[in-house]
């Protein structure tokens, strides 16, 4: 195979179409968000940076609290990204163990992956699953005898229901005819 050869005519739009339908079933930003969050608080306890001949070592006697905290953020949005029905309960765990980084982990990553965990968490907890469009009813048509539109009443058909009995059926929740006595009901 040589460099000159395209791959299969539509793989890669075929596959980015895939991954396309595969992320909007989920919440994939708010994992990617809580993932990346958990980099940051992970890193910085068990860093050395070198500024020209100085080593600084940011090493905190609660670095296995911040990699434990790192850890579990990264779990929870790859959680996110294959278990969306826990999706409340990640989002959170994550809020809270961003908050928890704060004292424990540098001020949470250098704040870097406190926000990233908050932002993340807040998505994970917002994120609703779309509905499929409904189908649509198929357009019948009214037309009359030469064109013209035949005469429909929906005033009597659609907006004011009766009971079987004949009389009008109130759903206010105000009529004491249905029981309601006065009161609104919730269900």
């Amino acid at each position: 195979m040589s460099a000159e050869s395209p791959a299969a005519p539509g793989q890669f739009d075929r596959r980015r179409q895939q991954f396309r339908a595969w992320r909007g079933t989920r919440p994939f930003w708010a994992g990617l968000f809580v993932m990346i969050s958990g980099l940051p608080i992970m890193y910085f306890p068990y860093a050395h940076l070198k500024l020209g001949g100085l080593t600084i070592a940011m090493a905190t006697t609660a670095g296995a609290g911040s990699l434990i905290i790192g850890v579990l953020l990264v779990v929870l949005g790859i959680t996110l990204w294959f278990q969306k029905h826990v999706r409340t309960f990640a989002g959170v765990a994550a809020i809270m163990l961003g908050l928890v980084s704060l004292p424990v982990s540098n001020f949470g990553g250098f704040i870097v992956g406190f926000l990233l965990a908050l932002f993340g968490g807040a998505m994970a907890v917002a994120w609703a699953p779309g509905v499929p469009p409904a189908e649509e009813p198929a357009v019948q048509d009214t037309t009359g005898e030469g064109g013209a539109p035949e005469a429909t009443d929906y005033d009597t058909t659609l907006l004011r229901p009766v009971d079987p009995v004949g009389e009008p059926n109130d759903l206010s929740g105000t009529s004491p005819v249905n029981g309601a006595n006065g009161r609104h009901s919730a269900g």
